[in-house]
């Protein structure tokens, strides 16, 4: 009888191709993400200026926040891959950082949607936690919030019979701390609950200052500006909540794709983890227009630096 099966040889090696196929495509993508935040960083430590307005301090707090995300999903991916096993007390933060700046994305969505809310209608006379030197507590508000739903999280439930936090070896993802049901059911609803109330405070912000742009006909053009930047947020929210897709494209992809559950797991982590934060910052950078031409600046400088260093004489040195 012939047989069927593939040799264990054959296997190793297509899965160890998987594996490398797999980094290759999304290190490049983490590398150029990178790069693009950094210059970002870079622009606001450059030109302090920026940071005198409330909305570009959330923002280099969003670049800051999205980053720890990308970067900490990106370390758990690799160890993933690479089946790295480790005790729960070096896996807990790792996971704890991942969970809590993605349950902090749209919370700082919301902020910036308020903000403008804020600057159309209380022009010159802003609430106090609302100027450029309040703003930290906005920001350690926001962090609080997160870590401490992250701290019940983890809390719930003990540790498994037999599983020594200290020594007991576990591949790094949420099940192997995060496994009961307790705990599915408390992270789904306080995942719910966060999108919904940031739904509503991005409708309800988009929805004033709609109103507000047919009343006014002087400085229309601002006003139509915040409209489009509140709108830009509901893009980048809708871009965070396709992390919740997780379950249907599991099922579309079980029924007519014969993929194997790692495949079906990067597919997601992939399509619906890093490319919408990879986007979300840079749809938002790009489109504002001093940062925009900050941006040009610095590759123009950068640019003439190659140029000029390439230009240099040669000088050669005559042995003796």
């Amino acid at each position: 009888m012939q047989n069927v099966t593939e040799p264990p040889g054959n296997a190793t090696s297509h899965n160890s191709l998987s594996v490398i196929i797999k980094v290759c495509v999304v290190i490049p993508f983490f590398c150029i993400f990178l790069y693009c935040i950094v210059v970002m960083l870079h622009i606001f430590a450059s030109h302090r200026q920026l940071l005198d307005s409330t909305r570009y301090i959330l923002f280099s707090y969003l670049l800051i926040n999205d980053t720890l995300q990308i970067l900490s999903s990106v370390l758990l991916f690799l160890f993933i891959m690479g089946k790295v096993y480790f005790a729960i007390v070096f896996c807990a933060p790792l996971l704890f950082l991942s969970t809590a700046t993605f349950q902090n994305t749209p919370l700082i969505l919301a902020t910036l949607s308020l903000e403008r809310y804020v600057s159309i209608f209380y022009p010159l006379q802003r609430p106090a936690a609302w100027r450029s030197d309040r703003t930290w507590i906005i920001i350690l508000f926001l962090c609080l919030i997160s870590c401490t739903v992250n701290v019940v999280d983890f809390s719930i439930e003990g540790s498994k019979p037999g599983v020594d936090v200290l020594s007991t070896p576990v591949l790094c993802k949420n099940s192997a701390v995060n496994s009961s049901p307790t705990q599915t059911w408390f992270r789904v609803s306080v995942n719910g609950i966060f999108f919904a109330l940031v739904a509503v405070i991005i409708f309800f912000t988009y929805i004033r200052i709609l109103l507000e742009t047919r009343k006014l006909r002087q400085d229309r053009e601002s006003v139509s500006k915040a409209l489009h930047t509140v709108l830009l947020h509901g893009l980048q929210l809708f871009l965070c909540m396709l992390a919740f897709t997780h379950p249907i494209t599991v099922s579309l992809l079980v029924l007519h794709a014969n993929w194997a559950p790692e495949d079906i797991a990067f597919f997601n982590f992939f399509c619906f983890i890093i490319i919408p934060r990879f986007l979300s910052p840079l749809i938002y950078g790009f489109r504002d227009e001093s940062i925009r031409g900050y941006m040009k600046r610095v590759h123009c400088c950068s640019h003439r630096a190659r140029i000029s260093a390439s230009d240099k004489p040669q000088i050669k040195l005559s042995g003796t």
